[in-house]
């Protein structure tokens, strides 16, 4: 089946984050429709391992969410940044850490029914202080948790966004091959 044809494209909202178009596409056998696109330059999501086997979790408030939250360590790439670069840049800001290793784990669409939005996902080791001066609009604290911890947050809902569930689950499938 062919890809839909694009007939036009209008910009909705323009933000420091993200854009908003509307896109209209003519479907196989002439059916017109329209399609709203959040555009956003995507992201990277690290699992951050200690000398310990420890995972370093952050905790924020999320807007959207209404709630603080239990994640992996993440951040938006820059215009024109590297995901490999953005690892690097972001655990420094976010956990004071520099990662000696960087392992690609992957990577997956948010929610591809609406957003270009793609995060790459690594497993980052061999860490040593280091910081960055986090964003001025960030309130994060790091928490250091067990593999078996992590997981149990995993289980139990705590940890509930996705990247931070696939992640935690993606490097756990790694271990022991």
């Amino acid at each position: 089946m062919p890809n839909p044809r694009l007939l036009s494209t209008e910009a909705v909202y323009t933000g420091r984050l993200f854009n908003v178009m509307l896109d209209t596409i003519e479907m196989d056998g002439g059916v017109v429709a329209h399609r709203e696109i959040l555009h956003h330059p995507g992201a990277v999501a690290m699992v951050p391992v200690d000398g310990d086997g420890n995972l370093l979790l952050v905790t924020q408030y999320r807007h959207a969410a209404g709630r603080r939250l239990l994640e992996l360590p993440a951040g938006t790439l820059e215009p024109g940044e590297e995901p490999i670069a953005a690892v690097s840049r972001e655990l420094q800001e976010e956990v004071g850490q520099k990662p000696g290793r960087i392992e690609p784990l992957g990577g997956f669409f948010v929610a591809p029914g609406y957003t270009t939005e793609y995060i790459h996902l690594f497993v980052c080791s061999g860490l040593s202080p280091s910081s960055l001066a986090a964003d001025e609009d960030e309130d994060i604290e790091v928490e250091v948790r067990s593999p078996a911890e992590a997981l149990a947050a995993v289980e139990s809902g705590e940890i509930c966004d996705a990247k931070s569930v696939i992640g935690i689950l993606r490097w756990r499938a790694t271990q022991g091959r």
